[in-house]
This record gives structure tokens, C-alpha cells and sequence, in this order.
């Protein structure tokens, strides 16, 4: 099956209702065969874009370029895309067949050219045996997968999904996020892929735009999100569990390098360089889990409050003596700390993020 390929771009978007602005002056660039996501918390914007996008929402101001052509005034069924939404909404009355095939019928696409879209399409999707069963007969995935080929067959310019996963449960939110991978790499069609889930996000796209109140806080590669965050909004959205996050205050550098005090009192240096803010300044020390583990000789002690055990991992939550709770790993294989017990946790400082008072990201070199 091939896709004439397509690029998307937003120009000076905005969105308003009235005298609120939730989209204020968007730019975003996607380059034909991308997968995107949109990725963010509910009410940061990143459906209303896609809904701009497809046509479903006017535009307040500024223009939206899909495929090179400018289509910010154009119907929905002009602009060459195909929308997958979290609810299937397939006709109960038809069969798979017929509701894959049903938007061709519509525009009066030759019935030989609807067949064969319709059977390449079940190919891929492994939906040949369903394709004379209704939705009734279709498990949730099955029906998510009608869905997905009732884009394909359209041969779109670029694909949107908006959080098609949602309604899964995890086993097969799994399975579908490898066939919409698998979907991708044969197509090499543009994704455009919303969702609040940022392990969506980081296992299938290409790059991540993570959003904030209508605005675009990061856009980068899914590692280079989790490893380099621009801002702590990035770094708490990003990565399972999240950052930890300790309020410290900024010391004088040591041999060139940033070095804060830490709400017990007491001086570390981080790998941070020391272009940082004045000494003095209150900022967050940011540390992933696995920068945080159990240590006799440990900077920082608190209370086992729970442990969670996930097979591969084992996350111990601790509530440190200014009540902070701060996750740690631990160690594969070391025996469990007994709940409520005091426990002593190495900081690894040469993976430590800072955070200034802004929120802007300071990382070590």
C-alpha cells in the first residue's frame, strides 16, 4: 500500500472562546513520514490542536499546512488525513467489511479499488478472518483495530490518533502500541499520535512535543527528554516513576561546579557546571530513582513508607525527616527494608538535574 507522504505544520496558531486564549500562537514542524506525539496532561491544548488540525475546530488565527497545501480553511474531508478517535464508533449494523469500506463508498471510490484497499488493509492488521463478523461479535481490541483500518484504507497524507489506547486495557494497550509501530514502518506515513500517557509517547514516537497550557514546554527525541529535560514540568511529566525533586539552596561552586545545601544542612557538589544562579538562590535537585538507592553512608535518611514490587524493580518509597517522600530503587536481588524502618540513601550526583527557581533545567556535563 503506498501513501503519498505529507508534512504538517502549524503557523502562528492560535485558538480562543471568547476572551480566553488556550492555544496562544503555535508553531510546530513535522516532517512527512514523522511519528509525533503530542503528549501532556488533561487540558494542556494537544487535542484541540489535532482537532484544528483535522478540521473539526476553526482556527482563531494563523494557518495550518498539511502536505505542503494550506488547508486552514478547508473541510474536514479535504485535507487528505485520516482520525482515529478513543471511542471506535463503527455502525453496529455492518459488518468489518462494510465499515472499512464505508467512507470509500461515500465518495464513490470504484468498487475494485475499495476491495483491494479494503483486503490490503486486513492483511496488515490481521483482520481477515473478522472482515463478515459486526462489532458486536469483535473484542475491544478487535474493534480498535477496525478503526485503525478504516484510516489506512484512505491512504492519507498523515494519520492523527487521538489517545486510540485509552479505552485497553494493558495487555492489550501493549499489543496495539507494537502494531501501530509495525502499522508505521510499513506505511512510512505521518502519525500524529495524542495522548496523556507518556509511555505512549516514549515507545512509539519519533519525537515528543510535551505540552503545557496551549505551549510546547520541550520538543526533542523520547531520550532525549528523559535524559536532558528542558524545564521541571518535563522532568516530573516524563519518565515512571517520576523525577525526585529536593528543595535545596545554591552554595558557593566547588573546583567549577555547581554545589547546594540540602534541607539537613549539609553541602554536596553536583556535575552541574557552575554558570548556574547566585549562591543563595533556592532551587530543586532532581534525581531519578535509580540515581537514588540504599547506602550505608547514604546523604539522606527517612522512613520506609512502602515498597513496590514490579518483578523487574523494586521501588522503595521513603519519607525523609522533612516529610518529602523521595522514591528510591533497590538493588536487584538485596533483601527488602521492613516497613517503617529507617533506611540511608545514596545520592548519585553525577546523574543530579538542577532546577531553578523559573523551572529551567541546569544538567550535568
Amino acid at each position: 500500500m503506498t501513501h503519498e507522504l505529507g508534512g504538517i505544520e502549524w503557523r502562528d496558531v492560535s485558538k480562543r472562546y471568547g476572551e480566553h486564549t488556550v492555544i496562544p500562537n503555535f508553531n510546530l514542524s513535522i516532517a512527512a513520514g514523522e511519528f509525533i506525539a503530542l503528549l501532556g496532561p488533561s487540558g494542556c491544548g494537544k487535542s484541540t490542536l489535532l482537532r484544528m488540525l483535522a478540521g473539526l475546530e476553526p482556527v482563531s488565527s494563523g494557518r495550518i499546512d498539511i502536505g505542503g497545501r494550506d488547508v486552514t480553511d478547508l473541510a474536514p474531508g479535504q485535507r487528505g488525513i485520516a482520525m482515529v478517535f478513543q471511542q471506535y464508533a463503527l455502525y453496529p449494523h455492518m459488518t468489518v467489511r462494510d465499515n472499512m469500506a464505508f467512507g470509500l463508498r461515500n465518495v464513490r471510490m470504484d468498487e475494485a479499488e475499495i476491495d483491494r484497499r479494503v483486503t490490503a488493509a486486513a492483511q496488515m492488521l490481521e483482520l481477515q478472518a473478522l472482515l463478515e463478523r459486526k462489532p458486536v461479535q469483535l473484542s475491544g481490541g478487535q474493534r480498535q483495530r477496525v478503526a485503525i483500518g478504516r484510516a489506512v484504507v484512505k491512504e492519507p497524507l498523515a494519520f492523527l490518533f487521538d489517545e486510540p489506547l485509552s479505552n485497553l486495557d494493558a495487555a492489550l494497550r501493549t499489543r496495539t502500541r507494537l502494531e501501530l509501530a509495525r502499522l508505521h514502518k510499513r506505511l512510512g506515513a505521518t502519525m500524529l499520535f495524542v495522548t496523556h500517557d507518556q509511555v505512549e509517547a516514549m515507545t512509539l514516537a519519533n519525537r515528543i512535543a510535551v505540552m503545557n497550557q496551549g505551549r510546547i514546554e520541550q520538543f526533542a527525541a523520547p531520550m532525549a527528554l528523559y535524559e536532558r529535560p528542558a524545564t521541571r514540568f518535563v522532568a516530573g511529566f516524563v519518565g515512571s516513576p517520576s523525577m525526585n525533586f529536593l528543595p535545596v539552596r545554591r552554595a558557593a561552586d566547588q573546583d567549577g561546579y555547581c554545589a547546594v545545601t540540602l534541607a539537613n544542612g549539609q553541602a554536596v557538589r553536583t556535575a552541574v557546571p557552575g554558570a548556574a544562579p547566585p549562591a543563595g538562590d533556592a532551587m530543586e535537585l532532581g534525581l531519578r530513582p535509580d540515581a537514588l538507592t540504599p547506602a550505608a553512608d547514604g546523604q539522606l535518611q527517612g522512613v520506609v513508607e512502602v515498597i513496590e514490587r514490579l518483578g523487574d524493580r523494586t521501588l522503595l518509597h521513603v519519607q525523609l525527616a522533612d516529610g518529602l517522600l523521595v522514591v528510591a530503587d533497590a538493588p536487584p536481588r538485596a533483601a527488602e527494608p521492613a516497613i517503617g524502618s529507617t533506611l540511608h540513601l545514596r545520592m548519585d550526583l553525577q546523574r543530579a538535574h538542577l532546577f531553578d527557581a523559573a523551572g529551567a533545567a541546569h544538567h550535568p556535563a
